[in-house]
């Protein structure tokens, strides 16, 4: 099913896959639709009308669902004409539904707007798929894993650089030893520098080949992501991080 508003104004895109990150108000009857669109990147436009009780729009604008949207506009905040469902997936519920709200809000601070990157957003859709087949309560260590992987992966592919393999001179990681990681230049010696987390080698490479099965691993992986995303943030916490951390010790 279609839900559209008129054709009007320039720079069309029909069809786009999309995803809605999220929404906020905008003037009397409107919203402004945050959407990860999978070949432009972070899109805004206005869904008018949508706060109206009787929009059509309004029941369209749901997260986690994956959509075609079509969207008109030369400047940063577009007009949304219309969306259409693509996949239904189940909706995400409890701990599942907190950790996408976390996904959203990592990519709302950190995708910059109108930069496509393709990967992410299929790497995204899957994780969304993953979560949403979570039918039973899921552990907080399969959630946090899971977590862990999009996080490794977002950074990765938004072009921040995260060496697992070798350390800052280029030298292979040896997993009995223990590392200093910096954000800038990745595994250092622990004596080179005061900043960054300490870190097995063992877990370095378990991370680079997506192994979250140890413990040392699992604690030491959250530590690092944790520092690595307060660095590239900056000082503004993240709301959902911090309600994951209370809930399960994310």
């Amino acid at each position: 099913m279609a839900v559209s508003s008129s054709d009007s104004g320039s720079h069309k895109q029909s069809q786009q896959p999309v995803f809605i990150l999220h929404t906020y108000p905008f003037k009397e009857t409107s919203l402004v639709v945050e959407m990860f669109s999978r070949d432009l990147g972070r899109i805004a436009a206005v869904a008018k009308g949508a706060r109206r009780p009787l929009s059509a729009m309004r029941g369209m604008l749901q997260s986690f669902q994956q959509l075609a949207g079509t969207w008109s506009g030369k400047n940063e905040l577009k007009t949304l004409h219309g969306l259409e469902w693509m996949t239904g997936l189940t909706l995400l519920r409890g701990d599942a539904l907190m950790c996408g709200f976390y996904m959203n809000e990592l990519l709302l601070r950190l995708l910059p707007r109108d930069d496509a990157h393709v990967q992410l957003f299929e790497y995204y859709a899957q994780t969304i798929q993953l979560l949403s087949s979570l039918q039973h309560v899921p552990a907080s260590g399969q959630l946090a894993e899971i977590m862990r992987r999009f996080e490794l992966k977002m950074l990765q592919e938004l072009g921040y650089a995260v060496p697992l393999n070798h350390d800052e001179n280029g030298e292979i990681i040896h997993a009995d030893e223990t590392y200093r990681f910096e954000a800038d230049y990745g595994a250092c010696a622990p004596s080179a520098t005061k900043n960054g987390v300490l870190i097995q080698g063992g877990s370095l490479l378990d991370m680079a080949r997506g192994n979250y099965s140890n413990v040392t691993t699992q604690a030491q992986s959250k530590q690092l992501m944790r520092y690595l995303l307060q660095h590239y943030l900056g000082e503004k916490p993240l709301h959902t991080r911090q309600l994951l951390v209370d809930l399960q010790g994310f």
